[in-house]
């Protein structure tokens, strides 16, 4: 299993794209809806992965 500190990393890396992902679909709304959409969808799995992440962090943090 991998350590808190690799686990919060792989956390911000997580929120860093989402944000990224997140920009990058509202300059594309307009012009290529259909690759926002993709984008929004691939945020949206980022984000759920984000949760889990954060979820196991803190149990983590209370086992200890």
């Amino acid at each position: 299993m991998p350590s808190r500190a690799q686990m919060n990393g792989s956390l911000h890396i997580h929120n860093f794209y989402i944000g990224k992902l997140k920009a990058k679909q509202e300059q594309l709304f307009d012009s290529d809806p259909e690759l926002a959409m993709l984008l929004d969808n691939v945020a949206e799995v980022l984000s759920e992965h984000a949760m889990v992440l954060a979820d196991d962090i803190a149990d983590m943090e209370c086992d200890d």
